[in-house]
């Protein structure tokens, strides 16, 4: 099986639409008329969910005559935020045929169907004419990617000259090598994290002048101590993105966790735009 295979092979849930409608039932949401905000809870599949998308879209530059690209769109969460917050066109693309497919099948129930595509493809090889986005994100896909210029080269490629590009990674850290399973990969197959400066160097080569990088640690070592403390008082939550991860999410979980404490991961995100434009 090629990596790609293998990535799409390892997100695939198999009943994912089931799981998900299940999962919004038992806390009393009729998926067929469930709202953007209610699916938000676990359609975000990455850490600090829809916080973290609030916080690292909401940097863009968006009219509502753009048109953006979420490259790794996962169930279409993010993609459903940016289109209701900004009124503009999203294109989603992703490995995963199931999580396109259940995207589709989400954007149809809020009413973004037509304002929301979702496509099967490769981050590496996207589909796309050269300069047609306006802005371009992506959020927690770089890690399953071994070819970085490749990835950063083609987001480059498709945007319009002056368009901002928002990404939130996991990079390496300086500690060990981090436990597995985590939610991108359950045994190390497929994970391709690189340093910080790596990052920095590689965007440099694409092409595209950085903004602003944060390092993100400490913002999610908070988070995730809040959500501990919560899940103490409260329980486990019915909603969230273990619900995508399927049998074994707990485990992942705790790891991503784990591997941030003791610094075998950082989570950083980064602003960089293309040259060009008015």
């Amino acid at each position: 099986m090629d990596p790609e295979a293998q990535v799409g092979d390892h997100y695939t849930h198999g009943t994912l639409f089931e799981a998900i409608a299940d999962a919004l039932a038992s806390a009393g949401i009729d998926i067929a008329t469930a709202t953007v905000d209610q699916l938000a809870e676990l359609d975000h599949f990455h850490g600090r969910g829809l916080s973290a998308t609030e916080e690292l879209l909401g940097r863009l530059e968006i009219a509502p005559s753009s048109h953006v690209l979420d490259v790794g769109c996962g169930i279409g969460g993010p993609a459903r935020y940016v289109a209701t917050r900004f009124s503009c066109r999203v294109t989603g693309i992703d490995l995963t045929e199931e999580f396109c497919t259940v995207a589709g099948r989400l954007n149809a129930i809020v009413g973004l169907g037509e304002r929301i595509a979702i496509e099967v493809g490769s981050a590496t090889d996207l589909p796309f004419a050269d300069a047609v986005f306006d802005a371009v994100y992506s959020q927690n896909v770089s890690m399953n990617i071994a070819d970085k210029d490749r990835f950063y080269g083609e987001m480059f490629r498709v945007m319009k000259p002056g368009g901002v590009a928002a990404l939130a990674e996991i990079a390496r850290g300086a500690g060990a090598e981090p436990d597995y399973p985590v939610p991108w990969s359950s045994d190390g197959r497929n994970s391709f994290l690189q340093a910080p400066d790596a990052a920095r160097d590689a965007l440099t080569r694409a092409g595209f002048e950085i903004r602003a990088w944060r390092d993100l640690t400490e913002t999610v070592l908070a988070a995730n101590k809040a959500q501990r403390a919560h899940i103490a008082e409260h329980g486990p939550p019915r909603l969230g993105p273990h619900i995508l991860m399927g049998d074994g999410a707990r485990e992942k979980m705790r790891n991503s966790a784990r591997n941030i404490e003791q610094g075998r991961v950082r989570p950083i995100d980064i602003i960089c735009r293309k040259p060009g434009g008015d």
